[in-house]
């Protein structure tokens, strides 16, 4: 049997709280890989504070068309003073155009390009799976092989009951399952265009039915649903400025959870990071 989960931290880099938290995630020992915002505001401060400190960390590249300033100013990506501003519908729609994607491919290639020049990249997703949209995930795997990021993040997650009942009768939890949906779908295709790709790539993903929920028991359960041999790969957005209300301070608690470690461990599930895919 082979079990293997890599816990990620997305949005890296956006903010000091962002980063303090992958700091303390990765001391503690079951936080071993994040994602990297290119045009996050802490940037420097994780290339600089962060990342030295952490020897095998694996770093991944976190595409960012959503959210902040662009590096390249794409006009039909973002508003006169080069801040994004398409949702994902939108940007899903544009997705067929091929001036849009050509403006996407120029801002994603400078994204890459400023991390891989300033440490090693591993993995690449994006910032609310804009990556996972076909044709923009046909673009990121054409990327991928040409800077050599060995392993990219699918989105296929096999739905799963948390026993907490505030968790499901919430407004958050209808728009989950229709993500999950959604997800999924898009996933089918796009391992299509995995093939023969020799990328790596999570077989299972745990973030997406309770985005905006996650803790502890949301790691535990999505684990327990899958079979004897699996790749999960679990996202989480933490960020450490000790306000109990925030759910990226309750997915921050994830990172530094004894107990989470213990049962993750006594399920003969190996805690790995991205670099571990490829060997």
């Amino acid at each position: 049997m082979s079990k293997k989960f890599i816990l990620n931290a997305d949005d890296f880099g956006m903010s000091k709280a962002f980063n303090k938290a992958v700091l303390e995630g990765y001391e503690f020992g079951i936080l071993k890989s994040c994602s990297l915002c290119a045009n996050g505001e802490a940037f420097d401060e994780a290339i600089s504070n962060v990342i030295p400190k952490c020897e095998n960390l694996s770093v991944g590249v976190h595409l960012n068309i959503i959210e902040g300033k662009s590096l390249t100013n794409p006009d039909i990506l973002t508003d006169k003073n080069g801040v994004f501003n398409q949702g994902y519908i939108s940007i899903m729609l544009k997705s067929l155009d091929k001036k849009f994607l050509s403006q996407v491919e120029k801002e994603f290639r400078a994204q890459i390009e400023k991390i891989q020049a300033l440490t090693k990249v591993d993995h690449i997703d994006s910032h609310v799976h804009t990556h996972a949209i076909p044709n923009i995930f046909k673009l990121t795997v054409k990327l991928a092989k040409e800077y050599n990021i060995p392993c990219i993040r699918t989105q296929h997650e096999k739905p799963y009951l948390v026993p907490n009942i505030k968790k499901h009768l919430n407004s958050k939890y209808p728009p989950n399952i229709l993500k999950i949906i959604l997800l999924n779908t898009f996933t089918a295709l796009n391992k299509n265009t995995l093939k023969d790709s020799g990328l790596k790539t999570n077989e299972y993903l745990i973030g997406v039915g309770y985005t905006g929920m996650m803790d502890d028991r949301s790691i535990e359960y999505g684990l327990k649903t899958l079979g004897k041999d699996f790749i999960a790969e679990a996202l989480i957005h933490p960020c450490d400025f000790e306000n109990t209300q925030d759910s990226h301070y309750t997915e921050f608690l994830i990172t530094q959870n004894a107990e989470l470690k213990t049962k993750i461990e006594k399920m003969g599930i190996e805690i790995i990071n991205h670099s571990s895919l490829v060997g």
